[in-house]
């Protein structure tokens, strides 16, 4: 007992996610997935703290990885907006479902496309230990109707939607 106990102790605090895996869209045609996103809501993170009006911009390149270009406003008074490049490289096997996303090296993130679009207006991008989440769109305004949808989605996989904050200003 004290063993199973003591297991169960390890994969809580080293973040292991035991329930259950997260699934991921079929398939992603990363041309059509290219181009700028708004976001729209996102789970809390240190490297987004205080980001508003942030987008994301992806391009296929011939190197067979996605060059990555986010960026965001911060605060009224910020002059420009702050960018940050990485790039994305698909994993194996995951139809392009699946990305790892690094800003700075050696440190990659899970990036797995858990909704998306048949005309890939919109995409829900999610991590196995669903501590990170972001619903995207192609324009700055979601209708608030596919919102709730995707909020819906997102907790039925185990997301803490209550914990979700604005990506968008003035919306």
């Amino acid at each position: 007992m004290k063993k199973l106990t003591l297991i169960a102790l390890i994969m809580v605090f080293s973040g292991i996610s035991y329930g259950q895996a997260l699934p991921v869209v079929p398939e992603v045609d990363l041309e059509r997935y290219s181009g700028l996103w708004y976001e729209i809501k996102r789970m809390p993170s240190r490297f987004e703290r205080g980001c508003m009006d942030v987008t994301a911009e992806y391009t296929v390149t011939e190197k067979r990885y996605v060059r990555v270009v986010n960026s965001c406003s911060k605060g009224e008074d910020s002059k420009g907006r702050t960018r940050i490049k990485g790039k994305a490289f698909v994993k194996k096997g995951s139809n392009n479902a699946k990305l790892r996303v690094q800003f700075f090296w050696p440190f990659r993130g899970d990036y797995w496309i858990i909704g998306l679009a048949d005309d890939y207006s919109w995409a829900m991008v999610g991590d196995p230990s669903r501590r990170y989440l972001w619903i995207l769109s192609r324009t700055k305004i979601m209708d608030p109707v596919l919102l709730d949808d995707l909020l819906l989605k997102a907790a039925n996989l185990g997301f803490d939607t209550e914990m979700l904050e604005d990506g968008q200003s003035g919306i």
